[in-house]
């Protein structure tokens, strides 16, 4: 088999293709001959190790692949060589094969495809679970996203649309923006690339144009400068849901919790599959219902090769991502120079 290892703290460019010994799946585990594996923004911290997750190296990062299983191990049920399945691995996806608890693999339709799958769970996992289970979302009510061009920020957009809210989509650029409007926000605010107090009011005032009586939730998937005046925008007894930080983690004046009658919610959709398997397996049976129904889609920008990882990752520790990005494992891609 090959990965694309981190055997470095440090950037994508650390990476390196290496060959490894095929593994066989042990007690409870299945093994995936990968044909595609999700990028996502937790990769670029891993690989710095700055993110809750600190695996032993060499380890490849990816946390989601779909692939098919082309092994079992012992006292495995419900799953069988051929399964198409997708899994959540945390990190080794970025391989050609993987060994993956039997547990954490989802079959998948025979009508989404590999690249689809493999885009398909950590994304909308993390909205649905955030939006769903978190804000409680309603129909009719109002939602700010930030970051909203990005895997998780466009899943979302697709959520509260299918649960009947409003959105509006706060991104950095125009063509996010237009990005966001296609794939179904009412309403786009474009912010700048740092904000001082100065862009903090101004930001606010931006949201509150567009939702006089305030917004319902916010789902902040950037943080930093940018989150309070967002809390600023919320209506009276609003959700404010924390889901990442790639602008830094922001400082909050509590008092805005009390003026607003307000809650800041956190969302650690990955904890949350641990602790309630029965209720991401609920979660997961909704979302491929939405997918039959037309009413959510992956929107991939870029297709990578395995050997290509760093600049997939680079694309993503960059913030240049609309959408999601894959790679792409064709199954000779281990046999490959």
């Amino acid at each position: 088999m090959k990965a694309m290892l981190s055997t470095q703290i440090g950037g994508p460019e650390t990476l390196a293709l290496t060959d490894l010994p095929t593994p066989a799946p042990g007690k409870g585990e299945v093994r995936i001959k990968v044909h595609a594996a999700g990028v996502n923004f937790p990769d670029t911290l891993m690989i710095r190790d700055l993110y809750q997750i600190k695996p032993p190296r060499p380890f490849a990062p990816g946390g989601e692949v779909a692939g098919v299983v082309d092994a079992l191990g012992d006292g495995v049920k419900g799953v069988a060589i051929g399964d198409r399945v997708l899994a959540l691995c945390g990190y080794g996806g970025f391989a050609t094969h993987l060994i993956a608890a039997a547990d954490r693999c989802v079959k998948f339709p025979d009508t989404m495809p590999f690249d689809h799958a493999a885009a398909f769970v950590f994304t909308y996992g993390t909205s649905y679970h955030a939006l769903k289970d978190r804000a409680q979302l309603r129909a009719g009510e109002t939602v700010l996203v930030l970051g909203a061009a990005g895997g998780v920020g466009s899943a979302a957009i697709e959520l509260a649309k299918a649960a009947g809210a409003k959105v509006i989509a706060a991104v950095s650029s125009q063509d996010k923006a237009d990005f966001c409007t296609d794939i179904g926000a009412d309403a786009t605010i474009i912010y700048p690339a740092t904000l001082d107090k100065t862009g903090q009011k101004a930001f606010s005032s931006q949201i509150k144009a567009l939702a006089p009586d305030g917004v319902d939730v916010v789902y902040d998937a950037v943080g930093g400068d940018y989150a309070e005046p967002a809390i600023r925008a919320l209506a009276w007894t609003g959700r404010f849901l924390v889901v990442g930080f790639p602008a830094g983690i922001p400082k909050i004046p509590l008092n805005l919790t009390l003026l607003k009658g307000c809650q800041i919610v956190g969302v650690f959709w990955g904890a949350a599959v641990m602790r309630d398997p029965k209720g991401h397996a609920q979660n997961m049976a909704e979302l491929f219902a939405l997918y039959a129904q037309g009413k959510i889609k992956p929107r991939i920008s870029a297709r990578f090769a395995l050997h290509d990882a760093a600049q997939a990752l680079a694309l993503m520790q960059n913030r240049q991502v609309m959408g999601k990005v894959v790679l792409e494992i064709p199954p000779s891609a281990d046999q490959a120079g």
